[in-house]
């Protein structure tokens, strides 16, 4: 049974070193999660990683490490990501040079082998090569040097009552060292010339290989993590920081709240922060896909990593470090990155079991062939099960689901696609049912005010003013927009007093000595007012896709007021591409039914949910899961919070707000309506692409296992071959980044 997370948890992400294979991460990850106080421990092979959520009071960090460390694995708090980058370079150099040692002293080794063959027997060989001391010398190191990290790592997952690769490939390698060793030995009371059948090679080849994989794998797991790499190039690195007058460049990571800060043309905004002085257009695509500037005066909020286009611009931070939109995104893509699929619990539970089986399997080959096969043919036999420990090795299986979540939500994350994790990335792809709200997300979101219509001896400009002084205390965007066009026709709008807001229904405000209503049908019936007489011109209006505000005055009602909002240009292709995929569309809103039908039927949506109050829109979205359908609830992130949350997955569709990335599952950055197919297409492929994975690193074993023990795979093929199996999983996921949308 999972834990239940307390919000009072802490969160951190460690570095861990010394894994090598799916069984060690699953045993860190059990470990931890067996620790009092640990409510949620997630560790990620691919990345290196473990995501602890732990209770404070309960256990703190330094215990967590140790744990690591007593299980046999380093543990260190996540560097910075340039920090990683070195750390992941070094290693990798590490890597090379262990390499081409392991390969020069293994060479001759495998010439010398090449001489046993009939069919290679054109090939010279020197004499050298054959001398059973000569190999010894060169295959000793390799064999305790170089493979040093196979013996510790398989005497740690012993002594903790557990298997993994490193078990594997030290009792296959050590098998065919030491039966070599033996050979030599007894060779000394053989007749002079005596050459024995040696397998120094076997052992040193098969470090060789699984070296050479090793390092392909940790170059290709460099380029999974392209994406942060890239988010992180986004930032500027200095900001030019007024102080008492002067001018100072200094390091982005000084800069503080309320610091004054200087940007040119061309330059990146350093911070998140607001315009006090200047003015200027601002290049936002990295973070909204417009592709037009924006137009940035005097109180205007302004976002880190976006480019100061034309004027000087003199900005005060706000938000700074970890605070800024873009470190927000940045942290996003890195808990999906290391987070797990519910999928990869099938891979967990096959690794776990897989290494003491594997090793029953090679024990059985070894048995069978010196008993049955060739009677009393040890070194046959021994050369058989050296093969199947060898191209057993789980590395593959172990890589196969995290390799493809890194790649696929980095991928993602370069469209404006921020998936919160790995179970999301996978639910996406099962989604038949997508409820779209209507405003923000279908529609622009900034309504404009189109017409006033008076009742008889009712003044138009009076009638706006009222409305407008009385909508001024309202947040709502169909306010905004009349308050908006009042001010656009000159209009003076006086102080409200007494300003009531009914969600879902209107306003109410005290206007110069007069009671002010405006909203809906809804409003003015609970009020007692009157306007049957203005229903068929309302009826039209709403038909028109404008959402018609009617308005009373002291009791009678006075007139009505048209809003529209336009539809954005690309919501009609996007919700096109939705149903070209399969998926159910229903759009949701608050508006009035005729209007909103409107709003569908321009967009090729054919049901509506209209009337809709804020607090009944999660209920809507429980209403078609109880269906039994499996539902993306996209809003805005702030209003549909609890429709958000309620939702097989949550989308957030805007700019990447505290509360968006809060509330959804799903943020897209760029307020974009595409970016729904996106996602949903986006979780197709990597799905795809982790099955595939998995298909292909069980594959190897089911087949190659069989084929090792049936003694048609040398055992330095097997090393080949499973060296070969984790290379090509990975970059298999690799594929993934050159993904179009």
């Amino acid at each position: 049974m999972e834990k239940a997370l307390s919000a009072s948890a802490d969160q951190a992400t460690l570095q861990i070193t010394g894994m090598t294979c799916a069984a060690c991460a699953n045993r860190i990850e059990k470990g931890l999660n067996r620790l009092p106080g640990v409510e949620q421990a997630n560790v990620n092979l691919a990345l290196e990683t473990a995501q602890v959520k732990y209770e404070p009071e309960q256990v703190s960090l330094d215990q967590i490490m140790n744990k690591v460390g007593q299980l046999g694995y380093g543990a260190v708090l996540k560097p910075s990501e340039q920090e990683s980058e070195d750390i992941r370079a070094r290693e990798i150099t590490r890597q090379k040079h262990k390499l081409i040692v392991s390969a020069v002293l293994s060479f001759p080794l495998l010439w010398a082998m090449a001489g046993h063959f009939s069919f290679t027997s054109w090939i010279w060989t020197p004499e050298l090569f054959m001398n059973p001391w000569f190999q010894l010398i060169l295959a000793t190191p390799v064999q305790f040097v170089i493979g040093a990290g196979f013996y510790i790592g398989a005497y740690k997952a012993l002594r903790n009552r557990s298997a993994n690769m490193d078990v594997l490939v030290a009792l296959g390698t050590s098998a065919a060292y030491f039966y070599s060793l033996y050979l030599s030995l007894d060779a000394l009371s053989m007749p002079h010339g005596h050459t024995p059948q040696l397998y120094y090679e076997t052992s040193s080849i098969l470090i060789t290989l699984i070296l050479l994989g090793k390092w392909f794998e940790a170059l290709a797991k460099g380029r999974s993590s392209q994406a942060i790499k890239t988010l992180m190039g986004l930032q500027a690195k200095t900001a030019l920081v007024v102080k008492d007058g002067v001018e100072t460049v200094v390091p982005i990571e000084t800069v503080v709240p309320g610091d004054l800060l200087i940007v040119k043309p061309g330059e990146k905004i350093p911070v998140d922060g607001v315009v006090v002085g200047g003015l200027s257009a601002v290049d936002e695509s990295m973070l909204t896909g417009e592709s037009i500037p924006v137009e940035k005066k005097e109180g205007d909020p302004v976002i880190g990593a976006t480019v100061n286009k034309h004027g000087v611009l003199r900005i005060e931070a706000s938000r700074v470090g970890s605070e800024t939109a873009l470190a927000q995104i940045i942290r996003v893509v890195e808990e999906a990155q290391g987070s797990k699929a519910p999928i990869q619990r099938v891979a967990d539970v096959i690794s776990g079991i897989f290494v003491p089986i594997v090793v029953g399997i090679a024990i059985v080959t070894f048995l069978v062939w010196f008993f049955l096969v060739e009677p009393g043919s040890f070194s046959e036999a021994l050369e058989k099960a050296i093969a199947v420990l060898v191209i057993a090795c789980p590395c593959a299986l172990g890589l196969a689901t995290p390799t493809s979540i890194m790649a696929g939500s980095g991928r993602a994350a370069e469209y404006g696609i921020l998936f919160k994790g790995g179970e999301h990335l996978e639910t996406a792809q099962g989604l038949d049912t997508i409820v779209l709200d209507k405003t923000g997300t279908i529609t622009r979101g900034q309504p404009e005010l189109r017409q006033v219509v008076p009742a008889e001896g009712v003044d138009d400009a009076e009638l706006l003013r009222l409305v407008g002084a009385a909508e001024r205390g309202s947040e709502h965007p169909l306010a905004e927009a009349v308050v908006a066009g009042a001010r656009a026709r000159g209009l003076e709008l006086p102080e409200a007093t007494a300003f009531e807001a009914a969600p879902g229904h209107g306003i109410s405000a005290v206007v110069l000595g007069r009671r002010v209503l405006a909203g809906t049908r809804r409003l003015m019936a609970r009020e007692g007012v009157d306007a049957s007489a203005a229903l068929k011109a309302m009826a039209e209006l709403e038909e028109g896709g404008n959402t018609v505000l009617l308005v009373a005055v002291d009791g009678a009602y006075a007139g009505m007021v048209a809003v529209s909002d336009t539809v954005k240009d690309t919501s009609k292709a996007a919700v096109a591409r939705l149903k070209e995929m399969g998926l159910h569309v229903v759009m949701i809103t608050g508006d009035n039914e005729r209007t909103a039908k409107a709003i569908a039927a321009e967009v090729g949506i054919d049901e509506v949910l209209a009337e809709v109050l804020p607090e009944g829109k999660a209920a809507e979205v429980k209403k078609l899961q109880e269906q039994g359908r499996k539902v993306a609830m996209v809003g805005d992130g702030i209003n549909d919070a609890p429709a958000l949350a309620i939702a097989d997955v949550g989308i957030a569709i805007g700019t990447g707000t505290d509360v968006a990335m809060e509330a959804a599952d799903v943020t897209l950055m760029r307020g974009d309506l595409h970016g729904v197919p996106d996602a949903i297409a986006m979780s197709k492929r990597t799905m795809g692409n982790i099955k595939q994975n998995l298909f292909w690193a069980l594959a190897y074993n089911t087949i190659g296992i069989p084929v090792a023990a049936a003694g048609f795979l040398a055992p330095w093929l097997a090393g080949a071959a499973m060296a070969l199996s984790s290379v090509s999983v990975v970059l298999n996921a690799l594929r993934l980044q050159r993904v179009k949308l």
